[in-house]
């Protein structure tokens, strides 16, 4: 359990923590000099039962709000401090305010300094605080009134917040922590501090530091102030840290995730909770996320949608929640919750992509977000998981009760991925009757043909996938259909006995095959087109054939001039084959109309390795 303070400046939050467990939370000279709290301070309460209630103490002066709001994220209530002198101040409203757009916590309200004030003034501070807790979407927040002096309701305080529940532990989330400290200890190392959102950690275990994009080991374990050999979220913990990085390369902020993330979001589109109308179509601001603050630009999308492009990333997750503040950091202009961690640059007021981030925002929970994501489009399973913080298991988990189709990385909507493979499908049926002297059609050329808008490497996933099932067949690279099975007849294996001696290491034109054996020249030709699909002969151009042995070579010397990061011209293809520039143009031309190489100028790039191979 961890309970964040808040309220107006010199309203007695640090005393009454005080009271409460013993500790002064105000650690720094300068806090404890002053009398005033001006960063984070943390106070533990161990209980007879074992537990231990962890509180952060956070600065009420306006000027040290970014510190404020550095200590309210992954809390699980909220203790509002008013004093009964004072009454309601700017930053009791504020301070609620945030509260509210950062996930509405549960709230408990202390009224303190009760020694000072008479019983007419406390009932009509009780009465504005549960005014404003009404409107503000806390009905019935319990209101003590107290004195850290004489120890006024200290008691029944404490009582209520020893009987809180529990916050509930989410062990299919990957664990998560944002730093708000580092310091070292003699004999100890380096040391980091902050509040668990998500998962657990272990002695022993290697989490992956952002900020400097390395992996460290948890060498030691504090949780709630106590030494353990495995903590989780909902705990404050402090980990004994060893790698390669020192206390000046961490900054409040940055995160420890247990997977490797390098890089976060910059350009999101969030849910829009606003205090006030945004005047413009593009407002600089700053931005709070649990321990980090960054600037960047909102930009409206609608009423309840908005873009914000960072100027450094942040380490984000689906559904977590931000404050935005003006330029000046002198006003909070509303909260936003994140929606989609990746936005397009374009198309984005698209009426039909502001329709799908409507149904994400609506969603209630992965389910819900995953069958949007693939109604929307086919969904990448890391980016899935890593937006939802799921672990392994419970990726797994979730995509049993969906059962989407799987390509490698994507998950595909079924429906969707029918309606692709039936294109493909067709695609082939038709290459087949417009070209029946080949023996079929590369990947690539395929994906370009059935469907060349969609993600490539999705198509050609799905075209392994659709012969994995049997429902098409590869010979030798090139993709045809089930019935698709020439042979001789009787006749033409007689007359294949003459023509195949008849080819070397050259070309030959049907009408040449024809005039040297005296044979019917369409005769000739009809037998060429099932010795191509026999995978005997290949034509580079209608009507000239070479032996598929000798296209095969030419496929491999482009594949080595390939594999050096070389490309191919006409002019090095013939004279590495010592042949004519015209044939040797006709070559290379069927290599880029087969899908095998394409063409970049005048450079033949390769393109599907796959083909022409024995």
């Amino acid at each position: 359990m961890i309970i964040a303070t808040a309220g107006h400046v010199d309203h007695g939050k640090t005393a009454l923590l005080q009271a409460l467990t013993g500790i002064n939370a105000d650690r720094l000279p300068e806090e404890q000099r002053r009398g005033m709290t001006i960063d984070l301070g943390y106070a533990y309460w161990p209980q007879p039962d074992g537990r231990v209630i962890g509180f952060i103490d956070v600065p009420g002066h306006e000027k040290f709000l970014a510190n404020m709001l550095a200590g309210i994220g992954g809390i699980h209530h909220a203790l509002l401090v008013v004093a009964c002198d004072d009454g309601v101040m700017p930053q009791t409203r504020e301070h609620l305010q945030l509260l509210s757009l950062a996930g509405q916590p549960p709230l408990s309200v202390a009224l303190t300094k009760a020694d000072r004030a008479d019983a007419a003034r406390i009932e009509e501070v009780q009465q504005q605080v549960a005014q404003l807790t009404q409107q503000l979407g806390w009905p019935d927040a319990a209101q003590f009134v107290t004195s850290s002096t004489t120890r006024q309701g200290i008691d029944a305080l404490r009582q209520h917040l020893i009987a809180l529940p529990e916050p509930p532990f989410i062990p299919r989330q990957r664990f998560r922590l944002a730093i708000d400290r580092a310091f070292t200890l003699k004999g100890t190392g380096l040391v980091v501090t902050g509040t668990a959102l998500a998962g657990e950690v272990s002695i022993g275990d290697t989490l992956w530091l952002t900020g400097v994009n390395q992996p460290v080991r948890v060498r030691a374990l504090h949780a709630q102030n106590q030494s353990v050999p495995h903590a989780q979220a909902g705990q404050r913990i402090a980990l004994n840290i060893a790698g390669e990085v020192e206390k000046a390369q961490i900054s409040r902020g940055d995160w420890l995730l247990s997977q490797q993330q390098d890089h976060g979001s910059t350009r999101l589109t969030v849910a829009l909770s606003l205090l006030q109308p945004l005047h413009s179509a593009s407002h600089p601001v700053h931005l709070h996320h649990a321990a980090s603050h960054v600037t960047g630009r909102i930009t409206p999308l609608s009423d309840q949608l908005a873009e914000l492009v960072l100027t450094s990333p942040l380490w984000l997750a689906d559904n977590d929640r931000l404050i935005i503040r003006d330029s000046n950091t002198q006003q909070t202009l509303g909260g936003g919750r994140v929606v989609l961690l990746n936005s397009k640059k374009r198309g984005k007021r698209h009426p039909d992509y502001l329709a799908w981030l409507q149904q994400l925002a609506l969603a209630e929970d992965d389910e819900d977000s995953l069958r949007a994501h693939l109604a929307h489009q086919p969904a990448d399973y890391s980016e899935f998981s890593w937006a939802h913080q799921l672990t392994p298991a419970a990726m797994e988990i979730l995509l049993t009760a969906i059962a989407p189709v799987r390509l490698n990385q994507a998950l595909m909507d079924p429906d969707q991925a029918s309606r692709w493979q039936q294109a493909l499908l067709d695609a082939l049926a038709h290459f087949h009757q417009q070209h029946p002297e080949q023996p079929g059609i590369g990947h690539d050329r395929l994906r370009r043909i059935a469907l060349p808008h969609a993600p490539a490497e999705l198509v050609l996933a799905l075209i392994d996938q659709t012969l994995a099932q049997g429902l098409i067949q590869q010979r030798n690279g090139w993709l045809h259909q089930l019935h698709f099975e020439p042979r001789f007849n009787p006749q033409e294996e007689a007359l294949w006995q003459q023509v195949g001696p008849l080819f070397t290491d050259q070309p030959l034109w049907v009408r040449d095959i024809a005039t040297s054996l005296q044979q019917d020249e369409q005769e000739i030709r009809t037998l060429l087109l099932t010795a191509a699909r026999l995978g005997h002969v290949t034509a580079i151009v209608r009507d000239r054939y070479y032996l598929t042995s000798q296209v095969q070579i030419f496929a491999d010397l482009i594949r080595q001039r390939a594999a050096h990061g070389g490309s191919t011209s006409a002019a090095d293809f013939r004279n590495q084959l010592g042949t004519g520039r015209k044939v040797a143009v006709q070559i290379l031309e069927f290599f880029d109309r087969s899908g095998f190489t394409r063409r970049r100028g005048n450079e033949h790039l390769l393109r599907d390795a796959r083909l022409f191979n024995t």
